[in-house]
């Protein structure tokens, strides 16, 4: 880990669950020093407090030691024993590059749970290119089997019984699957959270004695559903209010190389001069979904937090998927990945350009949509229907369309949502068209069928 200059003056023990406290991140923070092989560390009694610290510790001993260290620590299998010779990757753009011998070897086995470390370095050198944020040397970044896992072990090093989580309402519904105590939804404009509602919210929270939340989740960058990006005014006035009532902000932001604006969008780590962020970054949307990785930007004290609760369930993510990575970033250096990231979002803008003049040409005059700026999705409002579920999951399906009904991504699914979320990323163009016909004719059978309904009911009166 990078030494420590700066420290952020947050008191991040209090955004700590008792479970999390009683994981003992300090000696996880001590010993990774151990990384970089620090001069000035001293193993002491009081960091070895518990047995598997004790463990990790002679892993990260075992990865970082040199090569004059005779090791008879550590429980990792023989390399030996791997019935892998050899791994050829090609790519698309007529490159390639092989693992073999010892990086093979390196890319088959355990490594600490803060990651693989040449891709972690090349990681902190990405963030602070491409987001420059303020105290840099005052964070960290820990690798993740994708950003859901970054997501559910950020809530549960935060989140307790009796804790509470601001979302913007309608949210991706993967924060829920986590099971968190309470969550207050704040409604959407067309710029994404509605900051005076998130105000007014807080402001009456705080008058009536209430529990304050910890943390806010935002989708900030194609904000899923919705494709909405939220301007640089707006992140300002939430991170202010975060500054003034005192929470995190969880920046979930798998979108952000690919928005279709022609400014980049100014991220919330860039803005975070407090230590109030932790950002989720994903490699799934811009170069591949099953290698599952994703990393986390934050304050080093809540990096050190999160990682335990990654010790406890899979000690790391993929070592291969990391190596892969790592390879990738070293063989196309920042140009590359940007180039590559340009050409994801020439793609995808392309698509959505295709799914926008597909559902004005088949659904004029039966759907509202504001054209996304970002994301892999359309959100579609029906006119004249007050609840999609039934109409999609039931009647769709037999009709042969398959998309989400709206009421997925509210925080009570339960009540009626007119709108619906299409996806326009892996669809051919000609199934789009199809789609889209398909919908505007089961959008005019349901309207039928609830006029005839309607006039039953008057009948009957």
């Amino acid at each position: 880990m990078h030494k420590m200059k700066e420290q952020f003056e947050v008191d991040y023990l209090s955004f700590r669950t008792e479970v999390s406290k009683c994981r003992k991140s300090l000696a996880t923070r001590e010993l990774s020093k151990i990384l970089v092989k620090d001069p000035t560390f001293i193993i002491g009694s009081r960091f070895l407090t518990n047995v598997f610290s004790r463990f990790r510790l002679l892993a990260k001993i075992a990865y970082s030691a040199s090569s004059s260290v005779v090791s008879l620590a550590e429980g990792m299998p023989n390399e030996a024993t791997f019935p892998f010779k050899e791994i050829s990757i090609k790519l698309n753009d007529g490159s390639s590059f092989t693992l073999d011998g010892q990086e093979l070897g390196a890319a088959l086995q355990y490594i600490p749970s803060q990651g693989y470390p040449p891709l972690l370095q090349s990681l902190r050198e990405f963030q602070r290119r491409v987001h420059a944020p303020p105290l840099w040397e005052s964070r960290d970044i820990m690798i993740v089997s994708g950003a859901q896992d970054g997501l559910s072990k950020t809530f549960e090093a935060i989140l307790g019984p009796g804790d509470s989580l601001l979302v913007h309402d309608p949210f991706y519904p993967g924060v829920q699957v986590v099971g968190l105590p309470e969550v207050i939804p704040i409604p959407q404009d067309e710029y994404g959270v509605d900051a005076d509602i998130l105000r007014e919210t807080l402001r009456n929270r705080k008058l009536s004695g209430k529990k304050m939340p910890k943390i806010m989740y935002i989708n900030s960058t194609g904000m899923n559903p919705t494709g909405i990006i939220i301007p640089l005014e707006r992140r300002k006035e939430i991170y202010r209010l975060a500054c003034e009532y005192n929470f995190l902000i969880l920046d979930d932001d798998p979108y952000h190389f690919v928005h279709f604006d022609d400014v980049e969008p100014k991220s919330f780590l860039s803005l975070d001069t407090e230590g109030r962020v932790i950002r989720l970054d994903s490699f799934s949307k811009v170069i591949s979904s099953g290698l599952r990785i994703g990393f986390i930007t934050a304050p080093a004290p809540l990096i050190a937090s999160i990682e335990l609760h990654l010790q406890s369930s899979h000690l790391h993510a993929p070592t291969l998927s990391q190596v892969i990575v790592y390879r990738l970033m070293k063989l196309w250096g920042y140009d590359g990945i940007m180039n590559h990231f340009m050409g994801i979002r020439r793609f995808y803008k392309q698509r959505r350009d295709v799914i926008a003049r597909l559902a004005e040409k088949h659904l004029n005059d039966l759907v509202d949509f504001v054209l996304p700026k970002g994301g892999f999705f359309l959100w579609i409002k029906v006119r004249g229907i007050n609840d999609t579920w039934k109409m999609i999951m039931q009647r769709g399906i037999t009709e042969g369309i398959i998309m989400v009904p709206g009421s997925v991504f509210m925080k009570d699914s339960s009540k009626p949502c007119n709108a619906i979320r299409a996806s326009f990323a892996k669809a051919s163009y000609e199934e789009m068209d199809l789609a889209m016909k398909r919908l505007a004719d089961l959008i005019r059978s349901e309207l039928r069928n609830n006029y005839s309904i309607m006039n039953e009911n008057l009948f009957i009166n």
